[in-house]
């Protein structure tokens, strides 16, 4: 079974507390892409995991997909599994790359061996495994609460707009992003916000990390002045970076040129 796990943005992204069990309430537009890796899931004699493309770090039993199976197979009697995985999403890129990965090992288990499990035990399955795992299960433009893993519906619409990303192969780690944030309630909420012109969005639709990695990655900022110089709409780091989108009303200036070493994409929202 061959699957493709996509990429997500974030529209805005608010700390709004710090939480007793010391990680961060969050609320956040997600919004899926049409930037993919490609899974797939074959039956085998031994559970076994092989990549290709952007290198994974780490050690295999702390790879996602692994864990996404360990977790189904307490529950159901499968047999084991071999899992291919081409990655192409970049890693540590704020795009949820890994996040879907896992959650795409969840739903590709559940229809190869027809266990019909719900679509809420699997987000509750996919809780378990990160905190935006959850957000691929149904995979639907959603405003993120809590750890990113409780979801009110959000009837944002940006289909037939155009969206450039850049990567500058600069890793921004986790733990750095937030420990520059002053979390803070805010007055508006962000659905409201999303629910006017897209032209309000620059001046308040903010993504909260900004404000303490652009200091220490001025070459993020500058990348986000660029896009907005190239005729975005709405320009904005995702998740805790360091991918920067823009958002384009059409077709994007062919003038906006960056480093080679950069990894651009362009795509149209659906």
């Amino acid at each position: 079974m061959i699957c493709f796990p996509n990429a997500k943005i974030n529209i805005g992204l608010r700390i709004t507390e710090k939480r007793d069990d010391g990680f961060h309430n969050i609320e956040s537009c997600f919004y899926p892409i049409p930037w993919y890796d490609i899974l797939e899931i074959i039956p085998a004699k031994e559970l076994s995991f092989y990549s290709n493309g952007i290198d994974i770090p780490g050690d295999l039993n702390d790879n996602l997909c692994i864990k996404a199976y360990n977790l189904v197979k307490k529950d159901y009697n499968i047999p084991a599994v071999s899992i291919f995985l081409q990655k192409i999403i970049p890693i540590g890129a704020g795009m949820g790359g890994g996040s879907s990965d896992a959650a795409y090992t969840l739903k590709s288990l559940n229809d190869l061996f027809n266990l019909k499990i719900t679509e809420t035990q699997l987000e509750s399955y996919a809780k378990k495994l990160g905190s935006d795992c959850a957000f691929f299960i149904k995979n639907k433009p959603v405003i993120a609460f809590e750890k990113g893993d409780v979801f009110e519906n959000c009837s944002i619409n940006l289909a037939g707009k155009q969206l450039l990303t850049i990567y500058p192969n600069t890793h921004v780690s986790t733990k750095e992003a937030y420990a520059g944030v002053s979390p803070k309630i805010p007055q508006k909420s962000l659905s409201t916000i999303l629910n006017t012109d897209i032209l309000n969005w620059k001046e308040e639709v903010s993504n909260d990390f900004e404000k303490s990695i652009f200091p220490k990655y001025p070459l993020l900022e500058q990348i986000k002045a660029q896009l907005y110089s190239g005729g975005a709409l709405y320009a904005s780091m995702t998740g805790s970076g360091s991918t920067v989108f823009g958002i384009f009303e059409s077709e994007i200036n062919t003038q906006l040129l960056f480093d080679k070493s950069f990894v651009v994409r362009k795509m149209v929202l659906n």
